[in-house]
């Protein structure tokens, strides 16, 4: 079969440039190694997870904030199973979808290992060994990432497990420890807390989330140690095993002193690596650097024909970033002049309160030397928020101390998912702190604490605080 464009691997970045691709003229086809589209994002990771952090949550609030609604339960218990199992619904529910826009948009999808014959034919290995081969005008590499183990300890999917395993357990863990303060470590932990596992988190560094804004990491620590979460931070992991049905974790902080912990499982969760096995890059002269493939400005690779897109290039592993990157791709090669801020690409931590960022961190603004102003409105002085009885949080606005542009937005609380987006409209039409303030923002909604921040950060004219 002869395509004008291909795509290696169905994830959020694949799939969507498949059907941009599809809506522009172009003969398309996916190839996908396992047996359902989505790749990690709706089999084992975005969707998957939020279902369980949903569930939980609403466990948590049965048992912890009902009763102050005036809502009594009776005793309560986990179906543990059942929580599993609606899981699986949900990322059922989505990969059919996306298996049915594939059919809509008359892609040929093949499954199986897609590898490069040479830069135009690509081998398809099926999993009973049988292989046929494809040729392409063009080709989008889109086989993400893959999570990282300990060097010294490596999964065994059974105690020390990563995101996919922590995902399918057959039981709630006695105490789960999870190595990483990151997204998915506080995602995931705060998961089992909810629902009753004891939880200890080991980071590295000094802070949770380390990636995003310093003030969101304080704000989100305090929250969660309210779930009972226990924190080592600064603590390096220097070994870990599994000793029958227990796991080991041995760790030291920055003056040497020794840390001992023993869990039921243990959550690896140190960040995910590019995932390039099987492709043999070497056929067509494409070599990666720090397992990363290179790019230019157009997500081209070093063959003109081949482009690459989502984790498996520079910038954020997220979803809507690969996403964005297909749909670039897909655009250029139909002679149109797409573009990406990724400055602007939004981050979002999914635990409750939820964490949300755009733009610049404090951090990073000090880091250059720009000069900026603040401005920032907590959660607990919102009326709605009292209403929802979500009184953890704030939102914090960073802007030019000079012309007010908005360089910032980061949000910690309530539906800070959701309210992100005002962020990064405002700020891809560069607007200014002042210009969120004057603009009326409907009364009780959290969206009441954006405009307030930007008030606060013109001249602290907070009105609420």
């Amino acid at each position: 079969m002869q395509y004008n464009v291909t795509i290696i691997g169905s994830g959020p970045g694949g799939y969507v440039a498949a059907i941009r691709c599809a809506q522009l003229g172009f003969k398309t086809a996916i190839i996908e190694k396992y047996n359902t589209l989505g790749g990690t994002c709706l089999n084992v990771g975005c969707i998957p997870s939020k279902a369980l952090l949903d569930s939980s949550e609403h466990y948590y609030n049965a048992t912890h904030t009902f009763a102050e609604h005036g809502i009594e339960t009776g005793k309560l218990k986990i179906n543990f199973e059942q929580m599993i199992k609606r899981k699986a619904g949900v990322v059922k529910a989505n990969v059919d979808g996306i298996a049915f826009l594939m059919k809509k948009n008359k892609i040929d999808v093949y499954t199986g290992v897609g590898s490069f014959a040479d830069k135009n034919t690509i081998r398809i290995t099926a999993s009973d060994g049988k292989t046929q081969t494809i040729t392409s005008e063009k080709i989008i590499i889109a086989t993400g990432s893959k999570p990282t183990p300990l060097p010294f300890a490596p999964f065994d999917k059974k105690r020390i497990i990563s995101s996919t395993e922590a995902l399918e357990l057959k039981e709630i863990p006695k105490h789960l420890i999870v190595v990483g303060g990151g997204v998915i470590g506080m995602e995931l932990g705060s998961v089992y807390a909810r629902i009753g596992a004891k939880v200890t988190v080991v980071e590295f560094l000094d802070s949770i989330i380390p990636t995003m804004d310093s003030t969101m990491g304080k704000e989100l620590l305090k929250a969660t140690k309210k779930l009972g979460i226990d924190f080592y931070l600064g603590h390096k992991v220097t070994a870990l095993e599994t000793k029958g049905k227990e796991v080991v974790l041995q760790a030291e902080d920055k003056n040497g002193r020794k840390l001992e912990l023993k869990g039921d499982y243990c959550l690896v969760s140190i960040g995910r690596r590019p995932y390039t096995e099987g492709l043999e890059l070497e056929k067509v002269g494409i070599k990666t650097e720090k397992g990363l493939i290179p790019v230019n400005d157009h997500l081209q690779t070093a063959v003109e024909n081949i482009y690459a897109i989502g984790d498996v290039v520079r910038g954020p592993m997220l979803a809507h970033k690969a996403e964005e990157e297909g749909i670039m791709v897909a655009e250029q090669l139909a002679g149109q002049k797409p573009h990406i801020n990724y400055l602007l690409i939004p981050n979002v931590v999914y635990t409750w309160p939820e964490v949300a960022g755009v733009g610049y961190t404090e951090e990073q603004l000090k880091q250059s030397g720009r000069a900026y102003k603040t401005g920032s409105f907590p959660y607990k002085a919102l009326g709605r928020a009292r209403a929802s009885m979500d009184l953890d949080g704030l939102v914090k606005v960073l802007a030019d101390k000079t012309t007010d542009e908005i360089l910032g937005v980061h949000i910690v609380g309530a539906r800070a998912a959701d309210m992100i987006a005002a962020a990064v409209v405002a700020m891809e039409y560069r607007a200014s702190a002042e210009d969120i303030a004057r603009m009326s923002h409907a009364h009780p909604t959290y969206m009441e604490a954006f405009r307030e921040a930007c008030l606060a950060a013109t001249a602290n004219r907070a009105i609420h605080m």
